[in-house]
């Protein structure tokens, strides 16, 4: 299975890109992975942009989402709701379709409980509106994890977990 991960962050090579190359790393064996946190680089959406055409580093990585069997996004909250970059490529990505029908894991990465629930809300409700299929809710916090020199490793509770939303994912 091709699975696409895009980090949410405005930071490259964030806490959420790292978590994402952790669960790429955890599949391996199993599942082909590729993890996507260029999103920052976007110009902002606007329609009279999309009027003259999708740039090309946006429509790659449309195409990304449309090659891909399923996607997880990891996001962290900035100031009760996505950041913008996501916003943005989530914009960019409205009008096409290329979520639609596409089996997707969000994922919030924040520092600690109950940071991430009003990101949550904000990404289900942008992925509901494009008739994305959520296949779970999955808030998972820093304090949750191991975190050494910019690589994080799962405890075997929290691996669980991530096997259980994979599973769903992928089925």
């Amino acid at each position: 299975m091709k699975i696409l991960g895009i980090s949410g962050s405005a930071s490259q090579k964030s806490s959420n890109y790292y978590m994402l190359k952790a669960i790429q790393k955890s599949i391996a064996d199993k599942h082909q992975m590729q993890v996507y946190d260029d999103i920052h680089a976007f110009e902002l959406f606007t329609p009279e942009k999309l009027k003259k055409g999708v740039p090309g580093d946006i429509q790659n990585f449309k195409e990304s989402i449309l090659e891909a069997d399923a996607i997880i996004i990891s996001t962290p909250e900035y100031t009760h709701n996505i950041p913008a970059v996501l916003k943005n490529m989530i914009e960019w990505c409205t009008h096409s379709g290329e979520f639609s029908e596409k089996r997707i894991l969000p994922i919030t990465f924040t520092p600690k409980e109950p940071r991430g629930e009003f990101a949550m809300q904000s990404l289900l409700n942008s992925l509901q509106t494009m008739k994305a299929k959520i296949v779970m809710e999955f808030p998972l916090y820093k304090t949750d994890v191991i975190i050494e020199n910019q690589e994080i490793k799962f405890p075997n509770e929290i691996q669980d977990m991530i096997d259980e939303a994979l599973f769903l994912l992928m089925n």
